[in-house]
């Protein structure tokens, strides 16, 4: 891969933007060789870009475990300790990513594993999720009688479809508020193989029946996923929670677009295993939508408790969602991708044994 032609009118060009990266960067060509490492690389790994160039990755930073084995389409391991070919060693999230339209380029970024929230959020429940999970406990209190009066006006509805989603929403909620109450306790959340599909398409049908009344959510689907180890209505309220975010992100957008999308994904793991193994976490669910995105000042602490971009917001709902995700041994990751930009929150889960 040729490095683009030198800036014209000002523009900064490929010297420029790759040196400003704000992670460490390195570019490797099809047989595995250093190409370039910005500033940042050189600075972590304490080598300058000219004695990288031209020397196979692994000389220089031996990648971790599993690498050789992954499909060739994208590779990443939070919060992992890897060592320098000069002995440093160092926590961080390497993730390794094809370039587009380069057939057998590679980006190799290493992120501070402590720092970088945003993508792995893979460390202990923080104090302050905790107090959230405080709050939702005392209010847990406060919720359950009027949900048994909604339940009891549904029925008297007759037995309809509508009554039907109705009831059977109570109740999912009526055991969200028992686990949340128990949420002190460090029991872990039990998890059963799922087929996470009717649980996607409840989630959507709550959507489309209520708050997402009027806006289309498309399905992206891989038909050939397999189960997922989860637990089902933790999984249904996040999905809900992701897609009601979506809706309000797109409220003033002239054409919203949300959409769901589910992959099987190679090479992704984090820390937590037993005996201190990495595991793997194949299944991938994501809500995007053709929003905004968060503001870039919180954009790295969405999933704190009492962070917001709106105006409105209480700043609970995403900071219960990745509480409930790291419950079931997953990750939860906020980004803006493609062109032109949406947001994505993925989730990232680990498959069920078969």
């Amino acid at each position: 891969m040729q490095r683009p032609d030198a800036p014209r009118r000002g523009r900064p060009g490929f010297a420029d933007l790759f040196a400003a990266l704000p992670v460490a960067a390195l570019v490797i060509g099809p047989d595995d060789r250093i190409a370039h490492a910005n500033a940042l690389a050189e600075q972590t790994l304490n080598l300058s870009e000219r004695l990288m160039i031209g020397q196979p990755l692994t000389a220089i930073l031996p990648p971790p475990e599993g690498r050789e084995t992954h499909d060739g389409f994208g590779f990443a391991v939070y919060d992992v300790e890897i060592a320098t070919a000069r002995g440093v060693r160092m926590r961080v999230d390497f993730i390794e990513a094809q370039i587009a339209d380069h057939p057998g380029w590679r980006v190799v970024t290493l992120h501070n594993a402590a720092s970088s929230r945003r993508l792995g959020r893979a460390s202990e429940q923080s104090a302050g999720a905790r107090a959230a999970v405080g709050a939702a406990a005392m209010l847990a209190h406060e919720i359950r009688n009027p949900l048994s009066g909604i339940r009891g006006a549904a029925q008297l509805l007759g037995d309809n479809e509508l009554t039907r989603l109705i009831t059977t929403e109570v109740d999912r909620i009526a055991g969200l508020i028992d686990r949340m109450q128990e949420f002190g306790d460090t029991r872990p959340l039990p998890l059963m193989a799922e087929n996470i599909y009717p649980l996607l398409t409840h989630a959507r049908n709550l959507a489309l029946a209520g708050f997402g009344r009027g806006v289309r959510i498309e399905e992206r689907y891989d038909p050939s996923l397999p189960p997922a180890l989860v637990n089902r209505d933790a999984l249904t309220q996040i999905v809900i929670n992701l897609l009601k975010n979506a809706r309000e992100a797109v409220a003033a957008e002239r054409t919203p677009s949300i959409t769901i999308t589910t992959a099987y994904r190679h090479g992704i793991t984090r820390s937590g295993g037993p005996d201190g193994r990495r595991v793997p976490l194949p299944i991938e669910i994501c809500v995007l939508d053709n929003g905004p995105g968060a503001p870039p000042d919180i954009a790295e602490h969405l999933f704190d408790p009492f962070v917001s971009g709106k105006p409105e917001g209480q700043g609970l709902g995403l900071s219960l969602v990745d509480k409930l995700v790291r419950d079931m041994g997953g990750l939860v990751q906020y980004a803006r991708e493609g062109e032109p930009p949406c947001t994505v929150l993925r989730l990232l889960l680990p498959r069920a044994a078969t």
